[in-house]
């Protein structure tokens, strides 16, 4: 029986079909966590090759220990997808036949109260996925200002709450720093009217949310990660990216729809003189989500997003 290793990959078997598998191919998991997704795809790349990037440490070990049976043809390397295109030069590599990126938090860095990341349990402030960062929950809540807690929970959270539980921050740590993720959530009850409390999911949760994209940098990544997945695509190759909330989503919709364009000349020129030429062919127009057999198996799948996109011949 194979170690249960905490966490159930999102959307499996559409990233799968998706992805139109090589047997012989190279494929990308830009954010491998515990290998779910890796594994799988590793069962049907028979004489493949197979590249991870995860930004959490424990993930690269948790991988390495799962993929092992696998491990003349797995490259894992410790990094941000941000970086994708040095990683993979650094690496070697080029010409990949499909990448996946699966933008969610993993189950093991949430169900690990050390880690800091949830509300549900009373632990150090720190929410960093990648631990040699020096960037923690602690600084951002304890040291930015009001106006910037303000800002990251109103656009990162899509609080409207915002300037109250920020004003609210600030005056708590006045007194002594805000130091544990229980601390935290209290703070931010604290701040919220009768009316959001009674509200059905948990006061803190947009909140939590806002500070950890803030801490690990999520939104300001994604656009050099996904030119770098772009131009390091064999064409006919596939990009497949999982997103978990609107901002994620409206990135990814809005680049893949852009470099799927080409020709951005006004309308009323005869013919093109930008000379641009679309990059991708849009696979999907709306994004695949889960189904209910999966939703009821992982509840965490509820706000999953699939989206696809193939790289053009125009190179």
């Amino acid at each position: 029986m194979e170690k249960d290793y905490g966490h159930k990959p999102v959307l499996l078997e559409e990233c799968l079909q998706a992805l139109d598998i090589k047997p012989a191919g190279t494929y990308l998991d830009g954010t491998l966590g515990r290998a779910g997704h890796a594994l799988e795809l590793l069962r049907r790349l028979p004489a493949g090759r197979f590249v991870g990037i995860d930004r959490d440490l424990a993930a690269i070990e948790a991988a390495r220990e799962r993929l092992a049976a696998y491990a003349g043809r797995v490259t894992l390397l410790h990094g941000n997808f941000r970086d994708l295109g040095d990683l993979l030069r650094e690496a070697g590599i080029s010409c990949l036949d499909g990448m996946l990126f699966d933008l969610g938090v993993s189950s093991p860095q949430l169900d690990e109260p050390r880690r800091g990341f949830s509300y549900m349990h009373d632990a150090p402030l720190d929410m960093r996925m990648d631990e040699t960062e020096a960037l923690d929950a602690f600084q951002v809540v304890n040291t930015w200002s009001g106006d910037e807690l303000r800002r990251i929970l109103y656009e990162y959270g899509e609080e409207r709450y915002a300037p109250r539980i920020a004003q609210t921050i600030v005056r708590r740590r006045q007194e002594s720093p805000i130091r544990t993720t229980g601390e935290l959530a209290e703070v931010i009850r604290s701040a919220m009217p009768a009316a959001a409390l009674r509200e059905k999911q948990h006061p803190a949760k947009r909140s939590f949310q806002a500070i950890r994209i803030a801490v690990n940098g999520e939104l300001e990544a994604l656009p050099p990660m996904l030119e770098a997945a772009v131009e390091n695509l064999a064409p006919g190759g596939r990009l497949a990216v999982i997103t978990f909330h609107s901002l994620e989503d409206r990135i990814v919709k809005q680049a893949m729809r852009t470099l799927a364009t080409g020709c951005t000349c006004p309308p009323e020129f005869p013919v093109c003189v930008c000379g641009k030429k679309p990059k991708l062919r849009l696979v999907t127009r709306k994004p695949i989500v889960s189904g209910r057999e999966e939703l009821e198996g992982n509840p965490r799948a509820r706000s999953a997003k699939l989206r696809v996109a193939e790289r053009t011949e125009f190179l």
